[in-house]
């Protein structure tokens, strides 16, 4: 009765995030969504309500319980592992032209919808906050990586760093942490109808963001994936949440952290690597099936994931 009540107790977490990425598609299919009103969707989460989430979940957090120095240099170390296990692999089983692509696809994920989504879901104000302190590493460190991938297999193109640097640096989620930590650090208190109204609009977040994803998704490209995009999927859901979340808990990592850890490490491949790609000269059309393949895969090794960590008591 107990693993039951594990497994039923691990959906509860899992499927709500799992269900609005179905629902989106399921409106996208039957007309009440299209392109124009998911492009605009996307970037009002992007540049408005997941910095306003991720800022006030930091102004409201404990600081001296959720920054953890530890935390956030394992997380950028093992996504420097993740990345060079990704790379190593591509050199011995990948055409040298989609490289930079399949490592991108391997080791890039969506921590800032669908892992701070689970984060929530499972671990309330504490996911939220850890999470969204996480993200400024995840967004310095993926974008990072990702540009030296795909620079590295470039196909007669040059790069242009000054633009990338600015697009990082001017990136809203790395400003709005930047902002939030100083103002929960030093405790001000903000008016109380700014924060209620601020909470209303950072509530837009992950159900529109997670509609989006859903919307974004193409049956057919999934279908239509070949062996990289297979081979790059089984790396991301399965290969490196396994060796990633491993590493942490023989460094000492557990509970809750161990927990925010593994849904990070576990999320599906960006949206943002298909834009990526595409300015980069990159195949977007297989990055678009590591995107679709992962996102599918995910309600199912992120659960499977969970119910064995908690099974084994681990989060």
């Amino acid at each position: 009765m107990e693993l039951i009540d594990v497994f039923f107790g691990t959906l509860e977490v899992t499927l709500p995030v799992f269900v609005m990425v179905f629902i989106g598609l399921g409106l996208k299919r039957a007309g009440w969504i299209d392109q124009p009103f998911i492009n605009t969707a996307s970037l009002l989460v992007f540049k408005g309500t997941m910095p306003m989430l991720i800022f006030l979940s930091i102004i409201k957090a404990d600081l001296d319980a959720t920054l953890n120095p530890l935390l956030l240099g394992f997380f950028a170390l093992a996504t420097l592992g993740n990345f060079l296990f990704s790379w190593g692999w591509a050199i011995l089983r990948v055409p040298h032209a989609d490289r930079g692509v399949y490592v991108q696809g391997a080791f890039r994920g969506n921590c800032g919808i669908v892992g701070l989504a689970l984060a929530a879901g499972m671990y309330g104000d504490y996911g939220l906050s850890a999470g969204g302190l996480l993200l400024g590493v995840v967004i310095l460190t993926y974008n990072a990586f990702s540009v030296i991938a795909l620079a590295a297999y470039q196909p007669h193109q040059r790069t242009n760093w000054r633009s990338i640097a600015s697009h990082i640096a001017h990136n809203p989620l790395i400003l709005a942490v930047v902002v939030a930590v100083p103002v929960a650090a030093l405790e001000l208190r903000l008016p109380g109808w700014l924060m209620t109204s601020g909470e209303y609009f950072a509530s837009l977040t992950l159900p529109l963001a997670l509609v989006c994803i859903g919307a974004t998704l193409s049956l057919g490209s999934i279908r239509a994936s070949g062996r990289l995009a297979t081979g790059a999927s089984l790396m991301k859901m399965i290969t490196i949440p396994v060796l990633a979340t491993s590493a942490a808990w023989l460094v000492g990592f557990e509970g809750r952290e161990l927990g925010v850890l593994f849904l990070f490490f576990a999320s599906p491949t960006a949206a943002a690597a298909f834009v990526m790609a595409k300015a980069m000269g990159g195949n977007a059309v297989l990055t678009a099936n590591i995107i679709a393949l992962t996102t599918l895969m995910a309600s199912v090794t992120i659960t499977l994931g969970v119910f064995g960590l908690r099974l084994a008591g681990l989060i």
